[in-house]
């Protein structure tokens, strides 16, 4: 490719570049040959002033790639089960959203509800409403409207708020778990350590971190190519379904969600469980059986929804390594995307007898 610019080369007494490319090659042997650059460099240099314009030198490929939508494959492609698919999952948003707003309404009229475990509790509700809000809506909105396209815009914007709501609940999950710990192994320190302000940051921090991570691995994404192919197998833009519809390297992207997944998912667990394992430390040392139990009964709603939570994402995690499919990943993950917010209300108004009872004076207050 280079050879007709070497030594010898009859380019220099061609008539064809005339004047101009005389006085370049003079210009170029007078630069290199003060310089004593090496032949390479001269043929280089050379080739960019006589040809400006030419593509004989190697260019970087240009990448234009610009898309404006994705399709959202959803649960199913049968046509018959979307009527039952909208109204399964109408019903089960509808459910979330009265139930955690009931948790939230309850905790706010009531006063002796205003004490930090129920301030995470309602917290949580809020986070749980938001959760689903961010999926669901959309999935119900492509069914009735037969159309399966997200822009590119909404999907992102989907993707960062899913991430934010999926690590803000874990990271409440983990402070409720602290709660509980403080108030079983240390009661007398409780409403000195627990202070208003210490949960207020709490909270905030939560949200804080959430809000960081999420918007980190949406701007990753933002700096993907993508190509053809543009159909998620899922009914709402999961991020690692959308990182591997990219064209261009995605192994940043991975190491990024990889260890998201073990500090939010690792570190928050480890957390938990250790937390537990000092309650139950804890509780072993109480003589009573009754001690015990009021002990236990404190924390068995958290520990309910804690297992529900985590069981069904490691279930999800599992049954996507095994089947390697797109589509049970997508049923599967309906489990904590959908079912563990609506069952949250129903775990702590049935275990917690303080929630039971503030929830049927409000349903009472709101009949008469």
């Amino acid at each position: 490719m280079w050879k007709f610019l070497g030594q010898g080369s009859s380019l220099n007494h061609s008539s064809d570049l005339g004047c101009c490319s005389e006085n370049a090659i003079s210009l170029i042997h007078c630069i290199t040959g003060e310089l004593h650059a090496k032949p390479i460099f001269k043929k280089l240099v050379m080739l960019f002033l006589l040809f400006p314009d030419s593509h004989l030198y190697p260019m970087e490929p240009e990448n234009d790639t610009r898309i404006s939508e994705f399709y959202l494959l959803g649960l199913s492609k049968e046509p018959a089960l979307q009527p039952l698919t909208f109204g399964l999952f109408l019903s089960m948003y509808l459910i979330t959203v009265f139930g955690n707003l009931l948790i939230i309404l309850a905790v706010s009229l009531e006063p002796p509800l205003h004490t930090p475990m129920y301030f995470f509790l309602s917290n949580l509700s809020f986070g749980d409403i938001c959760f689903t809000s961010t999926t669901i809506p959309k999935m119900l909105q492509n069914i009735w409207t037969q159309s399966k396209v997200i822009t590119y815009e909404g999907c992102i914007i989907q993707m960062y708020f899913f991430i934010l709501f999926a690590g803000l609940d874990i990271l409440l999950l983990t402070v409720m778990a602290y709660d509980r710990f403080v108030a079983i192994c240390h009661p007398l320190h409780y409403t000195v350590i627990m202070k208003p302000l210490l949960c207020g940051l709490l909270v905030l921090a939560s949200w804080i971190m959430s809000a960081l991570n999420s918007l980190l691995q949406s701007i990753m994404v933002l700096w993907l190519s993508f190509c053809t192919g543009l159909e998620i197998p899922h009914f709402f833009c999961e991020i690692n379904q959308v990182v591997q519809l990219a064209c261009s390297d995605t192994s940043l992207n991975d190491t990024v969600m990889y260890f998201a997944a073990g500090v939010y998912g690792g570190a928050s667990l480890t957390g938990i469980l250790y937390s537990y394992f000092k309650i139950v430390s804890s509780i072993r040392r109480i003589s009573s059986v009754q001690g015990k139990y009021k002990a236990f009964s404190t924390c068995a709603s958290h520990l309910s929804v804690v297992s529900l939570f985590y069981c069904t994402s490691l279930g999800v995690y599992l049954s996507s390594s095994a089947t390697h499919s797109s589509h049970s990943s997508a049923v599967t993950s309906v489990m904590y995307t959908v079912v563990t917010p609506m069952l949250n209300p129903f775990i702590y108004s049935l275990r917690n007898k303080d929630i039971k009872k503030v929830l049927r004076r409000t349903i009472g207050m709101a009949a008469v």
